[in-house]
């Protein structure tokens, strides 16, 4: 039976030019802009994003939490999108923006190993497509998935993994070192923004690891235990942000280095209806990268 390293196991990320702080990559310039110019009026990110919410940068609206799952209920009712559906475009959209910042070959070894940690909901199943792609493009992802949901869709996701050769953790890593000594990057798949109160077991002990970890962390769509529109200063501080859809409000807290944007289904009839003045998406890109 393999070890606890050989399940969990190794990869650490390097940046071009020599090895970071927690093997974190350089910004590799991905813009709105032509090729991998940066549109114009794309400044630092805490100039342009200020302290009061509603339109950020060049217009680009963000969402509170009613607005959000207005819109996500749109998508289902009137536009006949299935979960599983978008799902599917969400998880791809976060695999790929992923690829764009950390790709396999700045990791340290020949193995670019992820951890994915996954919720119980929607976020969740994102994690478990995103795991899925990213195993796809060349990484080599691990699952930890403590709360499954006994419905055919979360069972789907888990299998298709599981059939890739994806493992699964029985336990998560306790210790902060061990983490970031077997990945080279965490996938935060546990909370989206339909999250309220407090934070439950087993996912308070594991943000509390994940906070002191040194290895870049890329959170789907809202870092894990922020409210979804005021943040949270002294919660998870992750490198990376994948708001799908819209950013919501949340994201005018994040002060990390990558802020992307994916999830490219939104219809135009729709955007307009919410003001949500997306910005074009680059050619065939499922993802752009935000100020």
């Amino acid at each position: 039976m393999p070890g606890p390293r050989a399940l969990l196991g190794l990869g650490l990320l390097v940046a071009a030019g020599g090895v970071r702080a927690g093997g974190r990559c350089l910004n590799r310039g991905w813009g709105w802009g032509r090729g991998r110019e940066r549109a114009p009026w794309c400044g630092s990110h805490r100039a342009m994003h200020g302290p009061s919410a509603g339109p950020g940068p060049g217009g680009l609206r963000f969402l509170g939490q009613d607005e959000a799952q207005a819109i996500d209920q749109e998508l289902f009712t009137e536009y006949k999108f299935s979960v599983d559906q978008l799902m599917e475009l969400a998880g791809l959209s976060c695999a790929t923006a992923i690829a764009k910042v950390y790709p396999p070959s700045s990791f340290t070894t020949s193995r670019p190993a992820v951890l994915v940690v996954c919720g119980p909901g929607n976020n969740g199943g994102d994690g478990l497509v995103c795991a899925r792609h990213l195993k796809m493009f060349g990484y080599e992802p691990t699952v930890y998935y403590p709360k499954r949901p006994s419905k055919p869709l979360f069972e789907g996701l888990t299998t298709q993994c599981q059939k890739m050769d994806i493992p699964f953790l029985p336990e998560f890593p306790a210790e902060p070192a061990l983490i970031d000594e077997l990945y080279g990057l965490v996938v935060d798949a546990i909370f989206g923004f339909s999250f309220k109160g407090a934070v439950r077991e087993p996912f308070g002990s594991i943000l509390s690891t994940l906070g002191h970890i040194t290895v870049p962390i890329a959170s789907i769509d809202i870092p894990s235990g922020w409210d979804v529109e005021k943040g949270k200063a002294d919660g998870l501080q992750p490198d990376m942000l994948i708001s799908l859809t819209a950013p919501k409000k949340a994201a005018l807290h994040f002060e990390g280095r990558f802020h992307f944007l994916g999830g490219r289904f939104v219809p135009p009839a729709l955007q307009e209806k919410y003001a949500l003045n997306l910005p074009p998406y680059p050619g065939t890109e499922c993802v752009l990268q935000l100020p």
